[in-house]
């Protein structure tokens, strides 16, 4: 697969997909906003852009940010929490069952994650938390993780995501 940085509206043009990643999601949506990328993503997930949201990028995708009046793309019929577990050193890793991706537990790495406190009715929730906390989800093709798949060695969720990709595509 071959990756291409998007800052500008224009690079947008003729992408198959879109990872919207981890990071600051307040310093990525102001980013957003300063080079006008809000109008161009929301039509883009309305056309069914596969897009995956990656713990910040779930935040960027989500409808709406639980105690704060952060301004999100509002794509996905979701509802967030920032930092739900903490602070940095609060980061930590555990096993989860994702059925999505086969029987084996897929290692996730959680940092100063974000949570998803509800789902819309078309919002099919790929994995929870042993306390039914749910941490990715999918609605048509969107794709959240509150976690980063991208810090294992496990591509199981970037091979899902590239299998979305691939759907679209034909």
């Amino acid at each position: 697969v071959e990756a291409v940085a998007v800052r500008l509206p224009p690079e947008l043009k003729g992408l198959a997909g879109l990872i919207i990643p981890g990071g600051e999601s307040t310093s990525i949506l102001n980013l957003m906003g300063s080079y006008r990328l809000f109008l161009p993503l929301k039509r883009l997930a309305r056309k069914d852009l596969p897009i995956w949201g990656t713990c910040a990028g779930m935040i960027c995708l989500a409808d709406k940010v639980v105690d704060s009046d952060l301004k999100t793309l509002g794509v996905m019929d979701i509802s967030v929490r920032r930092n739900a577990f903490g602070r940095q050193v609060d980061s930590f890793e555990t096993d989860l069952a994702v059925p999505a991706l086969g029987k084996t537990p897929y290692h996730a790495v959680f940092i100063r994650a974000p949570i998803i406190t509800a789902t819309g009715k078309t919002v099919e929730v790929l994995a929870k938390l042993d306390d039914g906390t749910v941490v990715a989800a999918r609605q048509g093709a969107l794709l959240v993780t509150s976690f980063h798949p991208e810090l294992t060695a496990d591509h199981r969720f970037h091979r899902y995501f590239l299998k979305m990709v691939a759907e679209k595509e034909s």
